[in-house]
């Protein structure tokens, strides 16, 4: 599978699957032996258990109401980079998380490694100067 189609397939999935926080789903798109890293100075969570973890325990707070990414931007070597929005409730408070995912892909189309780039702000807004987002 080429980059572009796998990094498609990746913000596709992960638009429906976090929406209905679908771990089962979302694990399906990463090789076995995956690295994700959700945070620059965290830890990374290695496997497809490690992430599950992660996973579930980064869904147990939020309500999400609206999840967005944008195209992906296709580069060398496997990589691609897509934006994210998401509006959540956590703990009846609205919340936006918005960032960036960087993912490089194996042959197959897996995502062997991931890594995060987010922030939160109080309320629902749209960030400034984003990429375009998709809507379905």
């Amino acid at each position: 599978m080429d980059t572009r189609e796998a990094a498609e397939r990746f913000v596709r999935v992960w638009q429906l699957a976090w929406s209905g926080h679908d771990v089962d789903a979302l694990l399906e798109l990463y090789a076995e032996d995956c690295v994700h890293r959700s945070m620059p100075f965290r830890e990374p969570h290695r496997g497809r258990a490690g992430l599950a973890e992660y996973l579930r325990w980064s869904f147990a707070a939020e309500r999400v109401t609206d999840v967005r990414f944008s195209a992906p931007v296709v580069g060398v070597d496997g990589v691609a980079v897509a934006e994210f929005r998401v509006l959540t409730e956590e703990e009846g408070a609205p919340v936006t998380l918005a960032g960036c995912v960087f993912a490089r892909f194996d042959a197959a189309g897996s995502a062997v490694e991931t890594r995060d780039y987010w922030h939160t702000a109080e309320g629902h807004r749209e960030p400034e100067g984003a990429l375009f987002f998709r809507t379905g």
